[in-house]
């Protein structure tokens, strides 16, 4: 059987969760990307074709003129839409394109969820090149978030506290990004958590969530995880309720959300597994074949009525971010220990001898540590001391 991955730069995701689970799964794979030299140099063994992979008719071209597909899967933010579109044409199954899109354009999405009564968030779009002083004119509610309507990462995310203000940083965004349209819409207020979930198109599986604590504002930059078991049964069922409207449930679907006063209310849809090795976390952490089963419903089979993960585990996700631009002249490098029942994974995200701007985003993450056990507090304890038995020194 042969599997189509559809990727733009290479991730952990894929390097370390997707391909190993279809090789698990006996499974050819042919990867379409428009970065064939940085997957060939990442994994040399896998057949990496080039191919405009933002333009689902390209996609659905270079797969016609190739082997006959089995299933057409990405876990990009990015391509989404263009995969569900291939996966259709060619009568497989996939996630509904509609879907796809409203949960990747945060337009479509305030609009749809505010169209179908699941919930209503003040929401603004401007197009791309527009002068922002337009939206003088709008009565904006204060503190307002902006971003990029179809961004990624928290990147050019920004809070934003005055009318005066809103010009400034809307102008920034399009100096850096001239073809984006951004979104600006009421800040929700409340502790951000998320939630993992995996369907068929049948069932849906809950397989718990995070906590996320953040950087201070006015950035939104994800500083740490802690896994969350089970949210609040009334608080699942108004997520469930807002992903139902918007066609959600096929596949994994990443998340995020606000609670606040008892309301949980979705920040952003990204309908993907999670990244950030958070993915890796929680296959070992639920010590189910989390990748595997992502795949085989890309593939038409059924996923188990029960997924037989383990519900002991305790666990987070540490990112030591840059504070500056600079070079990165000493760093730990990769690391693996066992700790009063704590496993902890380090793993370096930024070479020495590396020279970097200051982003306001992941891309400022040096490294990542993941922590799994069975006891929070001993789990928050281990990862205490081995941070600060690190350095990481950036010059100028």
């Amino acid at each position: 059987m042969r599997l189509y991955l559809l990727a733009l730069n290479p991730t952990d995701s894929v390097t370390e969760g997707f391909l190993p689970a279809a090789a698990r799964l006996g499974l050819d794979v042919t990867v379409l990307t428009d970065q064939p030299d940085s997957h060939r140099r990442t994994y040399p063994d896998i057949e990496i074709l080039e191919c405009d992979v933002r333009d689902f008719r390209a996609v659905i071209t270079r797969i016609s003129t190739h082997h006959r597909p089995d299933a057409v899967f990405t876990n990009s933010d990015h391509l989404q839409t263009q995969a569900a579109l291939a996966a259709d044409y060619f009568g497989l199954p996939a996630k509904d394109w509609r879907a796809a899109l409203r949960a990747k354009d945060k337009a479509h999405l305030r609009r749809h969820l505010a169209l179908t009564g699941a919930d209503t968030v003040w929401s603004t779009e401007l197009p791309a090149g527009q002068d922002p002083s337009s939206l003088a004119a709008l009565d904006v509610p204060y503190p307002c978030v902006v971003k990029p309507r179809e961004g990624v990462a928290s990147e050019d995310v920004v809070l934003v506290g005055s009318g005066e203000e809103l010009p400034l940083r809307c102008k920034e965004i399009q100096t850096r990004r001239p073809e984006a349209a951004l979104v600006v819409e009421e800040f929700l207020a409340g502790e951000l958590y998320t939630l993992e979930t995996l369907g068929d198109g049948r069932i849906r599986h809950v397989l718990g969530g995070f906590h996320t604590e953040l950087s201070p504002p006015p950035y939104f930059i994800e500083e740490r995880l802690t896994f969350v078991p089970a949210h609040p049964e009334p608080v699942v069922e108004q997520i469930l309720a807002q992903l139902d409207a918007l066609g959600v449930g096929f596949g994994a679907c990443h998340t995020e959300f606000v609670v606040h006063d008892g309301r949980a209310r979705i920040i952003e849809v990204n309908y993907r597994a999670i990244g950030d090795q958070c993915d890796l976390l929680l296959a070992q952490l639920l010590d189910i074949p989390l990748f595997e089963h992502i795949l085989r419903s890309h593939l038409g089979e059924p996923l188990p009525a029960d997924l037989g993960a383990r519900t002991d585990g305790a666990a987070r996700l540490d990112y030591p971010c840059a504070g500056t631009a600079g070079t990165l002249v000493s760093a730990p490098g990769p690391v693996d220990l066992d700790t009063d029942g704590v496993r902890l994974t380090y793993r370096p995200l930024r070479e020495t001898g590396e020279r970097h701007e200051l982003y306001r985003t992941n891309r400022d993450y040096l490294g990542v540590l993941r922590a799994t056990g069975t006891d929070q507090a001993t789990v928050d304890r281990v990862v205490a001391d081995f941070l600060a038995a690190q350095r990481w020194e950036i010059a100028p």
